[in-house]
């Protein structure tokens, strides 16, 4: 008997006892929810062939024979998936791999099932609702958005109460759901109230953790308790407080204490032995109610002080908001006085010659037969802009094909008509002067316009052609595309950019990451390497020149940039400067990761060269930082001398929305740089065409010569600096790829042998026949003649037409196979 009693308690213990059991379970609910969600991701894609291959073979036809099907699961997971999106709910079908994955994660952790029975009631209800609504948006659709129930149900509710009914239901839904899981106070609403209360729900709702308790404050009950208190139990609390008010979850707010109580459990104690010489002990700690959120105190000898809080100001005042020009506090801006005054070189308003321009331009249109009404100039430092205002009945295109006629009559070069101004109801005529005016940096950085801005970037361009300062937000446009021929002033344009951001910003604010491939245009601003300029750890020169070490640069600004996003998001900001004023106010913790991050300018000065060298490596990461970079504070300057369409791509033209044109030579390259022409008619030497936002402006750019320029790179690079430069994260490049592909040997198709061997036998470079012959999908097929165009084994895609193979027979194959087993790593 005692034999049996044994063997039954075994049993027992390794049937519903063991805790293999439900592990093992859970981790056939990861699998079931992985095979599902790879059969329903490829079904979006193959579902036509799918359909048609299950809907046409009968079940035993699908199951016993050697059907192919294009889903990525086979016939299985094309039967899966048509059975759930064809026969079920659609689209809203991932809801069950959502859940399996829940359940099988909770089985795994040993966690009980019931407590996402909430959970499973939301996903289901969701599940239905979505697929309805999902039919009766796309009812006229082909794809199985909602499924035969998401179909059958929408239809019967529109016959029911009709199209508009339904929409009218759906809304009502809607707000109910917001209603319901929101619980919003009507009686008193304010718009950041709402957005508030709306996270902290969502948070509530998502972590599924249940209601927050109170905030713990201290009263003076708890004060008298906690005088009371014995030594022994002293050493095993510290205190958290949190002000009145203050919201977080119950779990968030212990998990945070504990692990507080861990990093500083060795700190707490040497603190408190200490606080056991010199105070009673049995005095309990304070809690004070002015020490920041979510800090533990503890007392010291001149106080209790914050464990984990940022670096306190040099007065001792925790409020005190961090400045994050003390590390530098001795920096001093550059003086205007170091740039050059060229007043002495204005000219002086010629009337003989406006009136001359005036009279020529009105008997030029009534040589046409052109009649107007009024004429007036604006005197810009090089163009003068004459509006005139046409007799009712004439057309405006009449007028702009009068273009090179008024530059006959005229004799000057640069003509351009606006036809009409925009916002004035006028017809612009812009001539050049005759007597160029030149505009100096240090008259547009001493404007009020510059010195009184309050822009996160701030470029004073130069002046606009009624002699008025122009000051952009570099930070606003985001990003600035410079483009013209050689000899026009692109360089003097960067220089200005440069010396605008030099002149207005702290170092600890901005970082310039600048990239010279023709090595002798921004040399001169090395000497800012501790103070302005960003690089990486193993740049030997401050200022990157070389195209690989320009591909690392740019993939390391992307590492930055992704950096950046991920403080955002524990910040809860949505761009870099609501993170920075968190940072200032001290509402974000430094031992948590977060740091003041300053502005970051890239600022390459010859693209054409890096396309033409390195092509889509630099492309794509220059892409990446102009779709995305803007929010966390990454602004890109690119200048081009050859603004043709392989240069400034439709990437490239489609995230950079701010252009500066100069003069090109045909009207192509201005439409290539603007969209519009215009910048073959400028005159040179600065005339330049500002595009933002639909809006053209012409501009004299302002003037900075090399000397000018060093004078005050040098006023700043004497100062000290920081005690290093401004690292960029470290990119290490593949070496062990093949060519410029990315493409390693080791990660290539096992078939990948085979495929090149039966390509080279026959010498025809055929994706159908490596399908054919090696039975093998068209995908996989095609990706191993990538494979195989990497390696060089065949050409290019030529269309319709075979590849060439580029090695002749076998031996030669075998020999170049066994040199890349060899360096392939």
């Amino acid at each position: 008997m005692a034999k049996k009693k044994k063997k039954g308690q075994l049993s027992l213990r390794l049937g519903l006892n063991d805790e293999r059991i439900p592990k093992l379970l859970g981790l056939i609910l990861l699998f079931i929810a992985l095979v599902l969600f790879v059969s329903f991701t490829s079904y979006l894609f193959t579902w036509e062939a799918d359909q048609a291959g299950v809907l046409h073979f009968s079940w035993r036809t699908l199951l016993q024979s050697d059907l192919q099907m294009s889903n990525a699961m086979g016939r299985m997971g094309a039967i899966i998936s048509n059975m759930f999106f064809y026969y079920g709910f659609g689209l809203p079908s991932y809801v069950f791999v959502f859940l399996l994955g829940v359940y099988g994660n909770d089985l795994l952790r040993r966690e009980p099932l019931s407590k996402n029975r909430k959970l499973l009631i939301y996903c289901l209800v969701f599940m239905v609702v979505f697929s309805v609504f999902l039919e009766f948006v796309f009812q006229a659709a082909e794809f199985p958005w909602g499924g035969a129930f998401g179909e059958r149900l929408s239809n019967w509710i529109t016959g029911f109460i009709g199209t508009f009914g339904t929409a009218v239901l759906f809304l009502f839904l809607l707000v109910g759901l917001i209603v319901w899981v929101l619980n919003p106070n009507f009686n008193d609403l304010t718009f950041d109230k709402a957005v508030k209360e709306t996270r902290y729900k969502v948070e509530e709702i998502i972590s599924g953790r249940g209601r927050r308790k109170k905030p713990v404050t201290a009263t003076a009950e708890n004060a008298s308790k906690s005088e009371t208190k014995k030594p022994e139990e002293e050493k095993e609390e510290t205190v958290a407080t949190l002000r009145p008010g203050q919201r977080g979850n119950d779990s968030d707010q212990n998990d945070k204490e504990s692990q507080l109580q861990f990093e500083l459990e060795e700190e707490v104690n040497a603190k408190k032995a200490k606080m056991k010489q010199s105070v009673d002990p049995d005095t309990e700690l304070e809690i004070q109610d002015s020490a920041p959120d979510h800090l533990i105190t503890i007392p010291s000898e001149s106080g209790p002080t914050p464990l984990n809080a940022p670096k306190q100001p040099e007065d001792g005042k925790i409020g005190e908001p961090y400045d994050p020009k003390r590390d530098l506090s001795s920096y001093e801006y550059p003086t205007i006085s170091l740039l050059d005054d060229y007043a002495d070189q204005k000219v002086e308003i010629d009337r003989a010659e406006l009136e001359a321009n005036k009279d020529q331009i009105i008997a030029t249109l009534l040589n046409y037969k052109i009649e107007i009404t009024k004429i007036r100039a604006t005197i810009g430092p090089t163009v003068t802009l004459y509006e005139i205002i046409p007799a009712p009945g004439v057309r405006i295109s009449k007028i702009k094909n009068l273009e090179d006629d008024i530059a006959l009559s005229l004799a000057a070069l640069g003509i351009r008509i606006i036809a009409p101004i925009p916002g004035r109801g006028t017809i612009g005529i812009e001539v050049p002067n005759k007597k160029k005016q030149i505009v100096s940096l240090k008259e547009v950085l001493m404007s009020d316009k510059f010195k009184n801005s309050k822009m996160d970037l701030p470029i004073a361009l130069g002046k606009t052609i009624s002699n008025e300062v122009f000051v952009a937000d570099l930070a606003k446009m985001p990003h600035l595309l410079i483009a013209g021929a050689t000899g026009q002033g692109k360089s003097v344009g960067i220089n200005t950019i440069l010396m605008s951001i030099l002149y207005k910003k702290h170092p600890a604010e901005v970082k310039l990451v600048l990239i010279d491939p023709k090595k002798v245009e921004l040399f001169p601003f090395a000497k800012l390497f501790k103070h302005f300029l960003g690089t990486l750890p193993d740049e030997e020169e401050p200022i990157t020149t070389e195209t690989n070490r320009v591909i690392h640069t740019l993939n390391s600004l992307c590492i930055e940039m992704d950096t950046r996003y991920n403080m955002l998001k524990k910040a809860h900001a949505r761009n870099l400067r609501e993170y920075n004023e968190k940072f200032i106010a001290r509402k974000l913790n430094p031992n948590n990761g977060h740091k003041y991050l300053p502005l970051i300018v890239l600022v390459i000065d010859e693209f054409a060269d890096l396309i033409m060298t390195a092509g889509k490596e630099v492309e794509l990461p220059i892409g990446r930082l102009a779709q995305l970079a803007r929010a966390v504070g990454i602004h890109l300057i690119i200048a081009t001398q050859r603004p043709s369409v392989n240069i400034i791509t439709g990437v490239i033209k489609a995230n950079f929305p701010a252009r500066i044109a100069y003069k090109v030579t045909a009207k192509v390259d201005s439409r290539t740089i603007l969209d519009a022409g215009g910048a073959d008619q400028l005159i040179g030497r600065g005339d330049m065409l500002l595009s933002v936002g639909g809006d053209m402006i012409r501009l004299q750019c302002a003037f900075v010569d090399t000397p000018e320029v060093e004078r005050v790179i040098s006023f700043i690079g004497d100062q000290p600096g920081y005690p290093e430069p401004f690292w960029l994260p470290e990119f290490h490049g593949d070496d062990a790829t093949i060519g410029d592909t990315g493409i390693k040997y080791s990660e290539v198709d096992e078939m990948f042998e085979d495929a090149a061997r039966l390509i080279v036998q026959n010498q025809h470079g055929s994706t159908s026949m490596i399908q054919r012959r090696l039975k093998l999908g068209y995908n996989r097929a095609g990706r191993i003649m990538d494979q195989l165009e990497a390696m060089g084994i065949v050409g290019p895609n030529e269309g319709s037409k075979a590849r060439e193979v580029l090695i002749y027979d076998e031996m030669e194959l075998e020999r170049y196979l066994d040199d890349l087993k060899q360096n392939k790593n």
